[in-house]
């Protein structure tokens, strides 16, 4: 309830602590996939092996010169040694020509 004078103001307090960090400017998108590689991403949970399965069918329907590099070439990216996986990545991605990425994550 306000109280007479107030005027609507109240003075509120934000629970959530400040940004830890800063945002980054995405990468721009590919304009089409032909010709391109994309990685596929999976934390194991769910059924991504059926996903990706289902992906690559559509994707290469639509763009038959796309090549895939499957999930099974970067293992789990998470659990116990998630950190270290997500570190590689990068290097891995160069190593292997990736020009975008799929990263499936269960809930």
């Amino acid at each position: 309830m306000s109280r007479p004078g107030n005027d609507g103001y109240y003075e509120v307090f934000w629970p959530r602590a400040p940004r830890q960090m800063r945002t980054k400017t995405l990468a721009p998108r590919l304009d089409m996939l032909e010709g391109k590689t994309v990685a596929q991403l999976w934390d194991y949970l769910y059924r991504g092996d059926q996903v990706f399965e289902l992906l690559e069918e559509g994707l290469r329907a639509r763009f038959p010169g796309v090549r895939f590099v499957s999930w099974r070439e970067f293992g789990s990216t998470h659990g116990g040694e998630e950190r270290a996986a997500l570190a590689a990545l990068p290097q891995r991605f160069k190593e292997l020509g990736v020009d975008a990425v799929i990263s499936g994550m269960a809930c």
